[in-house]
């Protein structure tokens, strides 16, 4: 009998600017700490992800990673696209965001093209990104606050059919200009935010976890756990000023 729940870490071996394995680690032990049992697997470029895999997550890197990792990730989109149908969840974060996205036109002009799962399209600005986000976050049947960290060059424009993953009066977000920030489309997320992300907003990471274990709970809730720890950290940076 398999593992109640199987995520797949896609180019941990590029993808690994800010610490995204820590993301890895946070679905993993707040399943766990539910009674689930977690399979978390390693994928690289030209490996498939493995048979029953409920949850991609794609991290961040540079431009020149996400050059290099393009065609393999264009060639993942069928696949991707099969765990999505079968109930699974993506997640991107930062450069993984954009290539989860339409495309992404690199700071030199190269047009990367991207899997099209979010309807989301992304430029390279002229400069940086760089601060302290916060705002208010909604996934499926839950809505909560977000925190993190933001650094990115890229300037992300949503389409109609994805909403913002959170609006942010505190930071730059997607653009720097309509105060949204990340994406989502049904159970795929993506956004820009570090700390790593998941750590840090422990409602954010149930609420991925929740479409992710769906068919395993029927939709029900799952149970709270003692967050105590993390929500005086989220006071201390909801006080924090700019």
């Amino acid at each position: 009998m398999g593992a109640d729940l199987r995520i797949a870490h896609l180019y941990p071996d590029l993808l690994r600017t800010y610490g995204d394995r820590g993301n890895v680690l946070a679905l993993r032990r707040r399943a766990e700490w539910r009674g689930f049992s977690v399979e978390v697997a390693a994928v690289t470029r030209g490996e498939p992800l493995p048979d029953g895999t409920d949850i991609v997550l794609i991290g961040g890197g540079t431009d020149r990673v996400q050059e290099i990792i393009g065609p393999d990730m264009a060639a993942r989109r069928d696949e991707i696209g099969r765990l999505v149908d079968r109930g699974g969840t993506a997640i991107g974060i930062c450069g993984g965001y954009q290539l989860l996205g339409r495309r992404y036109v690199a700071a030199d002009g190269t047009d990367i093209e991207g899997l099209g799962f979010l309807d989301v399209t992304t430029e390279a600005g002229s400069d940086r990104i760089i601060g302290r986000v916060r705002g208010t976050g909604s996934m499926g049947t839950r809505t909560f606050e977000l925190y993190g960290f933001e650094n990115h060059g890229g300037r992300t424009s949503l389409g109609p059919d994805a909403a913002p993953l959170a609006f942010v009066p505190k930071g730059q977000g997607n653009n720097g200009e309509d105060g949204t920030e990340g994406a989502v489309q049904g159970p795929i997320v993506g956004t820009y935010l570090h700390g790593p992300v998941f750590p840090s907003n422990p409602p954010f990471a149930d609420a991925v976890l929740e479409q992710a274990l769906a068919k395993r709970t029927g939709g029900e809730p799952l149970e709270p756990l003692d967050d105590s720890l993390e929500d005086v950290a989220r006071s201390q940076a909801r006080r924090r000023k700019r």
